[in-house]
């Protein structure tokens, strides 16, 4: 869904899931604690994962576009690709 050097990745996350991913990672200070956000949804089969992109039934984003066509890798900035319909 993402590719980048991962400096890159960790201070520009550019998809959902990647933010999603990067939020999940516990802090070591307590006192400091950030927001976890839960996905929602079923998690997709890997056997069967669903038509288009394979995060959405997962992204709160989602579109019916997202249902139906796989995104294209594009790239957001140099050495950054990223595979979504939305610009963030």
């Amino acid at each position: 869904m993402e590719i980048a050097d991962s400096a890159l990745l960790f201070a520009h996350p550019a998809h959902p899931y990647t933010v999603a991913l990067l939020e999940a990672i516990p802090g070591i200070n307590p006192d400091r604690a950030k927001p976890v956000h839960i996905l929602e949804g079923d998690i997709p089969s890997p056997v069967h994962p669903p038509a288009g992109c394979t995060f959405h039934p997962r992204c709160v984003y989602a579109s019916a576009r997202c249902k139906e066509a796989v995104p294209a890798f594009q790239e957001v900035e140099p050495g950054h690709f990223v595979a979504c319909h939305f610009d963030f």
